[in-house]
């Protein structure tokens, strides 16, 4: 992990701050996309056949997340 961690540094330091920026825009955009991934994939393990929501249901939760 340690040496990850070091080239991960090595890459960071190479970069202008414009692409960094951009970089960061990029990763936070996939973490994103990574949590709203797992909370799909929880839900389908623990859905039931006889849980249904109506969409307004729905946009009332995603809200609230």
């Amino acid at each position: 992990m340690n040496l990850l961690r070091i080239r991960i540094h090595h890459l960071i330091e190479q970069l202008s701050d414009e692409e960094l920026e951009s970089v960061w825009h990029d990763i936070h955009a996939l973490h994103c996309d990574f949590y709203m991934l797992s909370a799909i994939q929880q839900v389908k393990r623990s859905q039931q056949p006889w849980d249904i929501l109506t969409q307004e249901e729905a946009i009332r939760m995603l809200m609230f997340v």
